[in-house]
């Protein structure tokens, strides 16, 4: 799935710039026209209106003077707000710290009635153990050169987790078995970590899937992402997150939450995976 380019952040830049291209026709005036009014090249306008190249928000507020259209500014700038949202690189994201970054997306889980995960790297942050979370932050913190808050960050992913008993939330996690052989922070931690899948399987409103190794499969891996009711996918890359809103792409994700699904197993075959990745650890 190539959500590097994702259409989502894509068609929101595309409108965006006709909304802009509106201002200047209404204006009466060309993109030349433009150009000369704010001091600009004529290259620039035009790749401003083609979503060539994303507006500053100096831009905007250049764009709506000379247009004489500055009651639509700060509706703009929330339009680029939105644009600029959908792909977040992980420094800019983190760089307040790992607490903020985790604390920012609380109110998202509150909101949220049914979650739905898949995670091909690590176990889903709502379900890991406190040394668990506190080996892979310090990971993380030490290959991104971040400010070191670790104990903050932890302790507000732990309170986030409070969704998991509160209200009438439901949640489906899909984990790939090379999750739970994959360590992090050692035998110690990874044994209380798959010890925990276990009891959080026994949850009335969980469904805990793991998708097997084997040589045979028709659905490869995907990045990981979590899907947020019907409204909003998030998707964790290398180089950043990516926030997914366009219906069409929502659909994408879902359906392919289906098919990983379908190759899951769960129960005593889920528990009995686990149980063998247990094992193996000695």
């Amino acid at each position: 799935m190539a959500v590097s380019a994702s259409s989502s952040a894509q068609q929101a830049r595309q409108a965006l710039a006709k909304r802009l291209a509106d201002l200047c026709r209404d204006a009466g005036l060309t993109g030349l026209d433009l150009a000369e009014r704010c001091g600009w090249s004529r290259s620039k306008s035009s790749r401003i209106m083609n979503a060539k190249t994303p507006p500053s928000a100096d831009d905007i507020r250049a764009w709506c003077h000379a247009c004489g259209a500055e009651d639509q500014t700060e509706d703009l700038f929330a339009s680029l707000r939105n644009a600029e949202g959908m792909w977040v690189t992980w420094r800019r994201m983190e760089r307040a710290g790992l607490k903020q970054a985790q604390e920012a997306r609380l109110p998202l889980y509150q909101r949220t009635r049914r979650f739905r995960s898949y995670s091909s790297w690590l176990v889903p942050g709502m379900i890991q153990t406190q040394p668990y979370t506190t080996a892979a932050l310090h990971a993380i913190q030490r290959r991104r050169g971040l400010v070191d808050d670790v104990a903050d960050a932890v302790a507000a992913r732990m309170e986030r987790q409070r969704v998991l008993y509160e209200g009438d939330r439901r949640f489906a996690f899909l984990v790939e078995e090379s999750v739970l052989r994959a360590g992090i922070g050692g035998a110690e931690v990874m044994s209380g970590q798959l010890g925990h899948l276990i009891s959080i399987a026994s949850l009335p409103n969980v469904s805990l899937g793991v998708v097997p190794m084997r040589p045979d499969r028709e659905r490869w891996p995907a990045e990981g992402f979590w899907i947020y009711d019907t409204a909003q996918v998030n998707v964790e890359l290398i180089s950043g997150y990516l926030t997914i809103t366009q219906p069409s792409e929502v659909a994408m994700y879902a359906k392919t939450f289906a098919e990983l699904a379908a190759l899951a197993v769960y129960g005593a075959a889920a528990r009995a995976l686990i149980t063998s990745a247990l094992d193996a650890l000695g």
